[in-house]
């Protein structure tokens, strides 16, 4: 994945390639074996054991032989492929679209995608060399085939999973009832969409985009097309619109069960034609990290809006004024605040505006509690941002943690977004309660076919093969990787780390290599960039309040000398090119200034350098008042490494094992609220198609 500061020559995970491209790599797909949802290699059972009765090494050699079956089909069918290259070659434009019409009318009179995938393969992949100047790979093609039979495809960081994704996309897209790709922001689906336009055009398939602003004539064009590129939210918030306009026109029907449907221009038709295959990109951010957050369409409740609003205001106002363990307490298990009794004490006593008084002590308890929630762990830079809404009005907009861009259209439930509105003295929105709701976990359920690619899969591996029936199937590399781990630095404090991370980036820069700093926030990349500046190393900053800069920065952050300070928004969906003779001196140096709550994030930071063989380095820096110490060992152990932490002076490098426990301690607390989640979700939808409720539009109680 790429971006470019040109549009009309985008920038590209691949290279042009010569016609005869090379096979590298291919072989060493087989030793990658795929068992019980999870990744292991078949040298694991090797000569040591060959004497001893191990049952789980009678499981990995079944496993490899299921594995080597599969393998041994996919490279039969890239035979195939391979063998219509020279036959395309001496087709015209015009005989290539005639073969992919020829396609299309053998799929939609009932013949199995699978017989027509290598000659669909072989013409997406000379249309690939005609229009974009691009051959997809040997190994490209062994994915593409995985993406067509449902597996999650782990790609690394400038190995094309762009360019891979148009052949599943096409052979779908001939079925008839179109073909979407998911990716997580609009900015993404927009650039892939245009950059592959091209390629699918050459072959008469037409290509949709759906944007946040998009109107309802917008989507439904958009979704006609043979192929529509879009985000996952705006996928389900669709399905939950089209739901509710057909319950209201009492016509709730199988074409919203993914068997295709007819479309008419008024504007209170349905948008969607049904739901076939989806490709999800980034597919580990959106099925996993994203898992536990609902899609929700609001109803306005009928409460009286200023008694609320005035209730917010008073909470937010009062919050500072609660001591912990005196006034309130935090549950370590649920997170949750509770007021203890002399808190609820000096709630009663505190003044009040009428209108406040006439709401009930438990939902005023209720609102405090909220309000100290926000004052304690939001903040502004970090969880959010404030800027100017369409109507000039400012609004909160939440910061997605995973990705580091901007979530539009998302806000906090339970009152949390109001809360946050009250703190920060803007206008409150008037609470909604929920007219139609789904799960990410349930709006990918629905599509009969499935697939996905990501940079980073194997260590949730066994989680997607479990909720989605995805195995994970890893696509070895081109090139052999060059990528260098340096050892971890510890320090005592985060401004011993910073000041460290500036010295090494001072050293670097003399070097003449470019530099990528990623954070986990807004505003800890602006502490990084106010000391840069202190030192005179002119720097760039990308974060979720320079999305329209995005590309620019990204385009420039491989020229020689550059230094480039981001937050997650460099870790998905950009590739960063390097300048010429910057090879020589190194490649690019990644510096990590903090874990994040999964392994998987820092991993897809790391992925910036090394790209395509080229040789890059990376160090995780660390402090022992992180935020992955509390998160993983809560607070009371958090404390007493910050205590150390000040009593101890410079590196404290042997403490880096006890980050990673943190690390997995989240992960696995993650993982725990996802299957959690999952059962609930299961258990409403049961309990309500009992009762003859439709799960996605009603609420059981």
């Amino acid at each position: 994945m790429s971006t470019s500061s040109d549009p009309a020559t985008p920038g590209t995970d691949e290279q042009p390639l010569p016609l005869a491209a090379p096979r590298d790599g291919l072989e060493a797909v087989e030793a990658t074996v795929e068992l019980s949802g999870g990744l292991v290699n078949p040298g694991d059972d090797g000569d040591s054991h060959r004497h001893s009765v191990d049952p789980q090494a009678a499981l990995l050699k079944l496993g490899f032989r299921r594995f080597s079956f599969r393998m041994n089909r996919w490279k039969r069918l890239l035979q195939q492929i391979n063998s219509l290259e020279p036959t395309l070659l001496s087709e015209n434009d015009a005989g290539l679209k005639k073969r992919s019409l020829a396609l299309r009318y053998r799929a939609m009179a009932g013949e199995r995608l699978v017989t027509l995938l290598p000659e669909a393969y072989a013409l997406v992949r000379e249309a690939g060399r005609r229009s974009l100047s691009m051959r997809h790979y040997d190994v490209q093609m062994i994915g593409g085939i995985s993406l067509y039979e449902g597996c999650i495809a782990e790609m690394q960081t400038g190995e094309g999973k762009t360019l891979t994704a148009t052949l599943p996309l096409y052979l779908h897209s001939l079925a008839g009832k179109g073909a979407h790709l998911a990716t997580v922001n609009d900015y993404l689906a927009k650039r892939d969409a245009e950059w592959m336009r091209p390629l699918f055009e050459l072959l008469g398939v037409s290509v949709g985009i759906i944007q946040t602003p998009d109107d309802q004539g917008q989507r439904r064009k958009a979704y006609s097309a043979a192929i529509t590129y879009g985000t996952a939210k705006e996928f389900g918030f669709d399905f939950l619109r089209d739901r509710l306009l057909l319950r209201a026109q009492n016509r709730l029907q199988t074409e919203m069960l993914g068997d295709g449907g007819s479309f008419s221009q008024s504007g209170d038709s349905v948008v969607m034609r049904g739901m076939h295959y989806c490709l999800v990109d980034e597919a580990d951010s959106i099925l996993i990290d994203e898992a536990r957050t609902p899609l929700i369409i609001g109803s306005i409740e009928d409460n009286v809006r200023d008694q609320i609003v005035q209730t917010y205001r008073w909470a937010a106002a009062q919050a500072p004024q609660f001591v912990l363990d005196d006034h309130y307490y935090i549950d370590d298990e649920t997170k949750r605040y509770e007021l203890t009794a002399r808190g609820r004490q000096k709630v009663r006593s505190l003044p009040k505006t009428d209108l406040v008084r006439t709401i009930g002590l438990v939902d005023l308890y209720e609102f405090t509690e909220r309000a100290i929630k926000v004052h304690r762990e939001f903040i502004l830079n970090r969880q959010y941002v404030v800027r100017p809404g369409d109507n000039g009005v400012e609004e909160i907009v939440i910061v997605d943690e995973f990705t580091g861009r901007l979530a539009e259209g998302r806000k906090w439930r339970d009152g949390i977004h109001q809360a946050i509105e009250a703190k920060e003295q803007i206008e409150i929105s008037v609470p909604t309660g929920q007219a139609a709701r789904i799960t990410i976990q349930d709006l990918f359920l629905r599509y009969p076919h499935l697939a996905g690619m990501t940079g980073t899969a194997a260590s949730s591996a066994g989680e997607l093969k479990k909720i989605y029936r995805t195995p994970v199937m890893r696509v070895p590399t081109n090139r052999p990787p060059k990528r260098q781990r340096l050892p971890d630095r510890v320090y005592g404090t985060a401004d011993e780390k910073y000041a460290g991370i500036v010295r090494e980036v001072v050293e670097l820069h003399a070097l003449g290599r470019p530099i990528l700093i990623g954070t986990r926030s807004i505003d800890k990349s602006e502490i990084l960039s106010r000391m840069l500046d202190e030192v005179g190393i002119a720097h760039e900053v990308l974060n979720a309040n320079k999305v329209a800069e995005e590309a620019e920065i990204v385009g420039r952050a491989g020229l020689s000398g550059k230094v480039t300070v981001a937050t997650n928004m460099a870790g998905r969906g950009t590739d960063i090119k390097l300048d010429a003779g910057v090879e020589q001196c190194g490649g690019m140096h990644v510096i990590c200034t903090e874990l994040h709550d999964a392994a998987r994030i820092d991993r897809q930071l790391i992925g910036r350098c090394g790209r395509q063989g080229d040789r890059g380095s990376y160090r995780q820096y660390l402090s022992l008042d992180d935020d992955i110490l509390k998160n993983g060992f809560g607070p009371d152990k958090s404390e007493k490494l910050k205590a150390k932490g000040l009593a101890i002076p410079g590196a404290v490098d042997r403490y880096a094992p006890l980050f990673r426990r943190a690390q997995a301690k989240v992960e696995r607390k993650h993982f725990r609220d996802r299957m959690v989640l999952l059962h609930h979700e299961k258990e409403r939808k049961k309990m309500q198609r009992e009762i003859g409720q439709d799960p996605y539009l009603d609420t059981p109680d």
